[in-house]
């Protein structure tokens, strides 16, 4: 295979993942490190390196339109990064000294637990009321809803505050930007409506990637021949999925695509995993 061949089939992934990550709040790792371990070959510290690089561009392609439209809650993602960025430090410092094979099961089951929890709840709740906590520190907003402009109140700070210091550490640990976390947080646990928490969480993720991908620089596991095509992929799927969510009435359909992109991949992830061929 050719180094162009290579290259546009990897940029060609990269799209998708971009696509995906910014629909969902994903940030594009979940596309990319399956991508590069197992079709490709990559080792994965390397493939961990690339894809930060990309959670990175996805954060920057994607972060623009949702604040510019008024969907994205600043204020709540300016608070949950304390954590996640602590977090992060902690994820990338374990990350390399952990054996690979653990690396890819866990990231496996993250995943699978991504999937379930996001088709847990059917139907989404908006809550007026704040609580004590989220009113103090002003995180409760509105957004655009078609027509109408939504109002919705923030629930459990605290619990939402810890998942997201659990969420940095796995950003670090399995370089995917912790979107998938990141959502949960903020969808279940704190109740902020699901078009919210997922502009948000792209809006988050870039500083919660740039604390881990510190640490993989360092160390030479950030290649830039690799994350080259990965970072022009993402960013152009980024953009086009912004450009998708923010004309979107129903954030059901995201869910269902949620569970079942990243289902099939921590299945193969885990497989590859448990058999020592990553």
């Amino acid at each position: 295979m050719s180094v162009i061949v290579l290259t546009l089939i990897i940029m060609a992934g990269a799209y998708a993942a971009g696509l995906l990550g910014s629909l969902t709040g994903l940030g594009g790792g979940v596309v990319i490190i399956p991508l590069l371990t197992i079709v490709l070959h990559v080792n994965i510290h390397y493939a961990i390196g690339a894809s930060l690089i990309s959670v990175i561009a996805t954060s920057s392609g994607s972060a623009a339109a949702y604040v510019r439209e008024g969907i994205t809650n600043i204020r709540i993602g300016m608070f949950l990064e304390i954590a996640t960025t602590m977090g992060a430090f902690v994820g990338a410092m374990l990350a390399l000294y952990v054996h690979t094979g653990f690396i890819a099961v866990l990231f496996g089951a993250i995943l699978i637990f991504s999937a379930v929890m996001s088709l847990k709840k059917k139907a989404e709740v908006i809550n007026g009321q704040p609580s004590k906590a989220a009113a103090l520190l002003k995180l409760s907003g509105s957004y655009p809803n078609g027509n109408e402009t939504t109002t919705y109140g923030v629930q459990r700070v605290g619990g939402g505050f810890a998942m997201m210091l659990f969420a940095g550490i796995i950003s670090g640990l399995l370089g995917i930007g912790s979107g998938a976390l990141k959502v949960i947080a903020m969808d279940t646990i704190m109740r902020i409506p699901f078009k919210v928490s997922t502009t948000t969480s792209n809006f988050m993720i870039g500083v919660t990637a740039a604390a881990s991908a510190v640490v993989y620089l360092q160390r030479g596991y950030i290649d830039p021949g690799l994350s080259m095509p990965v970072v022009i992929g993402v960013l152009l799927g980024a953009l086009t999925g912004s450009k998708i969510l923010v004309h979107t009435q129903s954030s059901q359909w995201l869910r269902w695509m949620f569970a079942i992109v990243v289902t099939f991949l921590a299945v193969q992830m885990m497989y590859n995993g448990i058999t020592g061929k990553i």
